[in-house]
Formats: C-alpha cells, structure tokens, sequence
C-alpha cells in the first residue's frame, strides 16, 4: 500500500514537472503532428499504390467481382476513422486523452507491419488488405480524436489557432506526401508503403508514452453500449451504403436503384435518428448531442462537414483527370502516370502549406471570421475555374488553379478548427474533437460517393457511343468494339484513376493481329483511350466542380453567420497547469 502511494506520488511528481515545462506545449504539438502526419500519408499513400497492390497480389482491378475489393481497399480506412473517432474521444475524456492516443501510435504500428506481411494471393489477398487497413483505421481514430484535444488543453486559447493550424496542415499535407512516396516506392516493392510508416510509429510511440500526460480534468461516466452500438451501426450501413451505391447494378451503371442500397442508407439513417434520441435521454452520453447548442460549435461541424463534402472528392476527380487523360495525351506511359499525377498536384500542397499556419497565427489576433468565409469563397471561385479549363489544359493555368485552391482550403481549416475547439467546454474537448473528426471523415466518404456519382452521370449519355464509333473507325469488329463499349462508366474511371489502358487488354493480340499495322499501334499507343474518352469525362469533371463550388459557396455563408463567435462554457487556462489535472481523486488529494 505504501509503495503503492508512493509509486502515484512519483508519477504525479513527474507529470507535473512536464507539463510544467515551459515547452512542453511544443512537444505535445510535434509529437501530435508527427501521429496525424503518419496517419493521413497512411490514407492517401493507397491511392497512387493501387495498381502494383493489385499486381502483387494477383487480382485483375478491373474485372467487375473486384469491384468492391477496389473500393474497400481505397475506402475502408476511412470508414473506421469515421465510426469509431466520436467514440475513442469520448474514452479520451473519461480515461484520459494522452492514454488513447498512445494507444492509437501503438496500434498503428502493429498493423502496418501486418499489411507489410500480406503473402496472400487473388481474393484473399485483397481481404487480408482490407482487414488489416481496418485495424489501422482504429490506430487512425485514436490518434484523430485525441490530437486536438491534447493541444486545446496544452496551448493558451490566444495560440491554439496556431497549434491546431499547424497539426491540420500536417493532416493535409500528409495526404499529398502519401501521394508522391506511393509513386517512389510501389514500383519498388508494394510491401515498402505500408512498412515506411513502422519506424515513424514505433519512434512516436515510444516518445508519446515517455513525455505525454494529461492536463485536462477526466470525466467519470460509463459507457454508453447502446449509443455506441446505434452509432455504428447507422454510420456503417449508411457508409457502405454509399461505397455500393457507386457500383453497376442490374442493367444501370450505378446501384443507387438497388433494393439493398436503398435499405442500408434508409435503414442507417433511421438508426442514426434512433441514437440521438438515445443520447437525448442517456445519463452518460457517447456523443454529447447538447454541445450543438454552442453556435459556434454548430456552425463551425457544418461549415466543415460542407467544405469537405467539396474538397473530399477532388484528390481522385484530379488523379482521374491527369492519370487517365492529360498526362497519356502528352506522352507519358501509364506505368509512369501514377507518379507524375502526384508530382503535378504539387501545386495544391504548396498552397495549403503557405496559407494554413499563417491563417491559423493571423485569426489567434483577428478572428476567424474573415479566414473561414474568405477561404471558402477563394475556394468556390477556384472551382468554377476549374470548370472553364479544356479537358487537355495548358499546364501553367491548371497549377495556378490548384495553388488558388489550396490556398482557399488552407484559410479556411486551421482557423474553423480553432473556432470550434475555443467553444467547447474543457471536459468536452475529447468528444468534441472527436465530433469534428467524424463530421469531415465521414463527409469525405460521402464526398467521393456524390463525385464519382456526377462524373459517372455525367459520362454515361456519350460514353459509350464514343468508344463504338472509335473503334470501329479503326477497323476493330463490330463484336469486340461493342465488347468495349459496354464497358460501365465506373469501370472505365477506375481504369483512369489507376494509370490503365483498358484497351490493350480487352483487345486480344490476335485480334490486333489481322487488323492494319498503322491502326493496331495507334490503338495500344497510349493516346487512343485518352482521346475517346476524353470528351465524356469533360462532362463529368463539369459537374463535379459545380457540386464543389455550390458547397464552398454554402460553407462561406455558414461562417460568416458565425464565425467568429465563441461560446466556451469553461475558465480558459493560462500557461500554467492546475496541479490536479491529469489526477484522478484520489492522486488529487
């Protein structure tokens, strides 16, 4: 008993000399960095990876059964994060938040390694993938929910903009670098993606567990199961819901008539009707429903659920357009377009990086009114600039376009999330952060649905004409141009989004064989697909800007209704440290 004491005296002792320390801010802010960092590299890295993920384990990711193993690989990431992050910060403010989050570096780690281990082949190999990116998904969530929460109790409310700016550029730049390093490694081994974030998470894990503790004050609750439980499975059915609802179904090229789509986003939603009232009426709430009561807590989820809905979608719809159009008309291999996709998004990144943590500082001093809504609007307008290029662009305009638009997103992010976490009360910054992180991942997932969804709309009345009439103009039979030509929409982005000429493989050797030398070769040349194509993926690149753009538009107007209200039902700390935060009872006493 007496060791015991003196045990909890000696971690107090060491707690709060830490969290004493005059830096020991900026520790919390590089190590949380460092862990969102990883983790948002984690969920883009796939993306340019794809095809030699697909080529290492055997599985053709055009053929229509694997559908769903595409989607699932690029989306299931994603999903988790969304499910599970309200829920992880919750047990952050009940067990503490440096606790969770050590657990999330920790659990990360271990899953990269098992997806670096994947010796499966064909359809086994593809589950195992999905399996362990939804373990890493957890890691993910843990991480996700608990950084912001960490920086709002470490930081003084006049340099949390900063703080949180400069982890949500981290966040976001993280989704560009994951880009450029799948280009650089997956032609190396597929393996070297999944194992590049290990030594990052063990390094991370070990410092987060020896410096981080807890300063803000531990909620004693229960947890609430039924609310736990009705959250996710309405935001599960509603997500794979949508995730199906972009495959062909029946005769149609999309799913969004099929019975079991319409019941899952139906039924989902019913549950997650169901789960508000649940917390409503619960003592100890999962998700504490009462937070949107705060203005500025409510606008600031709903100006970010909007710009995410815009943003969430346009990574692939630009990897579309560059990997399957632009980059093959001016000459590039499909085996190189994956990594020159990447490099030429740089523009995008660099905007981002220059405006977020100079935002982020500038609305500590001035508010976050004219950040959020000015961001917003330069963003829209970047979009509607988009939608007036030519489907083969001239390079220097589409990078000053993509600069535009990072520098829109980045003015709004770091001071809408410093916004909302000045509102929230101190034992509601777990589940707050947590809310925020659902709001945008969910939305993201949401977001990729409605883009494919409007691109497929929009190609789908040419599309197939298109490729009849090509082909047959090359001399290819009547059987085999209508073989192509009925290829669904969905397929035929997948094809571009993953640096595929569909042609040559669909189009037998021996059928290139008997047809002209001149028309064989400009048939699997590289140009051929981009040029027929080309017109009906205008068409849908047009509605998807439009969609981004009316977003934007919205989101603007939500925040200057009420950005630059803040609400915080709590005594904001200054740099020193209430010597019983991060103590439970009986250490406090």
């Amino acid at each position: 008993m007496l060791e015991s004491q003196k045990q909890r005296e000696s971690i107090r002792s060491r707690t709060l000399s830490i969290s004493k320390h005059p830096h020991y801010k900026w520790i919390v802010l590089s190590n949380t960095t460092l862990g969102v960092l990883m983790a948002t590299i984690n969920s883009s890295i796939v993306l340019i990876a794809l095809p030699e993920i697909f080529n290492g384990i055997k599985l053709d990711p055009l053929a229509p059964q694997n559908t769903s193993y595409f989607l699932w690989v690029l989306m299931g990431y994603l999903v988790v994060t969304a499910v599970m992050v309200v829920s992880f910060g919750r047990l952050g403010d009940m067990y503490g938040r440096a606790r969770m989050y050590n657990m999330g570096f920790a659990i990360f780690s271990v899953f990269s390694i098992m997806l670096s281990l994947t010796y499966f082949t064909g359809a086994a190999g593809a589950i195992w993938i999905i399996i362990m990116r939804l373990g890493q998904g957890v890691g993910g969530a843990l991480l996700f929910a608990n950084s912001p929460a960490l920086l709002t109790d470490s930081f003084p409310k006049h340099q949390r903009g900063l703080a949180l700016g400069i982890n949500n550029v981290a966040a976001i730049a993280g989704t560009f670098i994951g880009l450029i390093l799948g280009g650089i490694l997956a032609p190396v081994s597929w393996r070297a993606i999944f194992l590049v974030s290990v030594p990052i998470g063990i390094i991370g894990s070990v410092w987060a567990f020896a410096v981080l503790h807890d300063l803000g004050t531990r909620v004693k609750a229960k947890i609430d199961w039924l609310g736990n439980t009705t959250f996710a499975v309405g935001l599960i059915s509603v997500l794979v819901g949508i995730t199906y609802g972009i495959q062909p179904y029946g005769g149609s090229s999309m799913g969004w008539t099929n019975p079991w789509v319409i019941a899952a986003i139906g039924g989902g939603v019913a549950v997650l009707v169901a789960f508000i009232f649940i917390e409503l009426h619960s003592s100890h709430p999962m998700m504490n429903v009462r937070l949107f009561e705060i203005q500025a807590f409510t606008a600031g989820n709903l100006a970010n659920l909007l710009a995410s809905l815009g943003r969430g979608g346009i990574m692939f719809i630009l990897i579309i357009w560059l990997q399957g159009i632009w980059l093959p008309l001016h000459g590039y291999s499909y085996a190189s377009t994956p990594l020159w996709a990447a490099i030429y998004l740089v523009p995008l990144t660099v905007g981002f990086l220059l405006s977020a943590p100079a935002s982020g500082y500038l609305s500590d001093r001035f508010g976050p009114r004219l950040f959020t809504t000015g961001g917003m609007l330069v963003s829209a307008a970047s979009f509607l600039l988009l939608m007036a290029l030519p489907v083969n662009f001239s390079y220097p305009y589409f990078a000053v376009l993509l600069l535009l638009n990072g520098l829109g997103m980045g003015l709004f992010a770091s001071p809408n999330r410093a916004a909302v976490m000045n509102a929230l009360p101190v034992n509601g910054r777990g589940v707050g952060s947590g809310m925020l992180a659902t709001f945008q991942n969910a939305a993201m997932v949401l977001s990729i649905g409605i883009f494919f969804s409007l691109m497929i709309s929009g190609m789908q009345a040419q599309l197939s004409h298109a490729l009849y009439r090509g082909l047959i103009n090359q001399h290819v039979p009547g059987v085999a141009a209508g073989a192509v030509s009925s290829l669904p929409p969905v397929a035929v982005l997948f094809a571009a989004f993953l640096g595929y000429d569909p042609i040559s493989k669909i189009l037998s050797p021996g059928l290139l064989a008997h047809l002209p030398a001149a028309n064989a070769s400009f048939l699997v040349g590289g140009s051929f697909f981009p040029h027929l194509i080309a017109h009906s993926v205008g068409q849908g690149l047009f509605e998807a800007f439009l969609f981004a753009a009316i977003a934007c538009i919205v989101a603007a107007g939500v925040s200057a209704l009420h950005g630059g209200v803040h609400t915080a039902a709590d005594i904001e700390p200054d740099d020193s440290v209430d010597p019983s935060y991060g103590l439970d009872e009986a250490e406090a006493r």
